[in-house]
């Protein structure tokens, strides 16, 4: 199995330069003395789509053969990833098709049509939208684009990691701990092998929503494991019931340790964004705020 490296997020790098945003690191006095430590957070809220997912759409889909791009994408999402390759699909000038669950939020349906894309919805607890995205491509031909367990997805979210090195190199400084939000485990994949290979000594945390915290109970069992029953959050993005196949291959490694948070923690983080920083922060990427102000 190939294993994701540094080479392949920098030459992610190199296809989303003048294509996505460079989002900057922001400083907070009020976070500082909260959290008792010199804190900077990347916001990729103000991505593309408002959301990282952006990085790994674009990279899978421009590396598509002519033939792919004439039959176009197909994915699953609750939204951010539903978005991130509508966009990417329409500046590439292809179609796509995305399957999203009946109750994905309002606004990220709205934001998927308004792209361009096809959407086939399906019920998350009743229908497997892996078989969909699959029946779908069957019948049109065009490419799975999975939301997290692909190497060029992991690829593209890592260079979020990358810029965070390179930005806080520019300012003389080098980071201790990386916290990141964890749903299927693609960002943190990505992140985690691009910021260990820079920086060896840093530390990787992801954190989760308490009710959805796969992730660190794979960790303490030493393999996958998945989340029964069909609890609910308020973190619509970090919902997957269990981590991916090759995100945790990655993670297995790179991740030092995963935590969780509660919706109430998350709620407060949201509040405190908003009042602080200025930004309006969706719950899922709330979380790793959240693990630092609940200590």
């Amino acid at each position: 199995m190939k294993q994701l490296s540094l080479n392949d997020i920098q030459a992610a790098a190199a296809r989303l330069r003048g294509k996505a945003v460079v989002t900057p690191l922001l400083s907070n006095i009020e976070l500082n003395r909260r959290a008792e430590a010199e804190i900077y957070i990347k916001p990729e809220n103000l991505q593309h789509i408002g959301a990282f997912k952006f990085r790994g759409a674009y990279n899978r889909l421009s590396q598509f053969s002519e033939q792919q791009r004439q039959a176009g994408a197909v994915a699953f999402s609750s939204g951010n990833h539903a978005q991130g390759v509508a966009l990417a699909a329409k500046m590439l000038g292809m179609p796509a098709t995305i399957v999203m669950p009946k109750d994905a939020p309002a606004v990220k349906v709205a934001g998927t049509k308004s792209l361009g894309a096809e959407i086939r919805f399906y019920d998350r607890w009743q229908e497997s939208r892996e078989e969909i995205a699959q029946d779908i491509s069957e019948q049109t031909g065009k490419v799975v684009v999975p939301a997290y367990d692909d190497l060029d997805i992991m690829a593209g979210q890592g260079t979020c990691g990358l810029e965070c090195v390179e930005q806080l190199q520019e300012m003389g400084m080098t980071a201790e701990v990386f916290l990141c939000p964890v749903g299927g485990g693609g960002l943190i994949a990505g992140l985690s092998t691009a910021v260990k290979a820079l920086v060896p000594s840093v530390k990787v945390l992801g954190v989760e929503p308490d009710l959805f915290d796969d992730h660190l109970h794979s960790k303490k069992a030493g393999s996958r494991q998945k989340i029964e029953g069909t609890p609910e959050s308020i973190c619509d993005a970090l919902l997957a019931p269990m981590p991916g196949k090759l995100t945790w291959s990655v993670n297995s490694r790179t991740v030092d340790e995963f935590l969780s948070v509660t919706d109430a923690e998350v709620e407060e983080a949201v509040r405190f964004a908003f009042r602080y920083l200025k930004l309006v922060v969706e719950p899922g990427g709330a979380v790793a705020l959240a693990a630092l102000l609940s200590g």
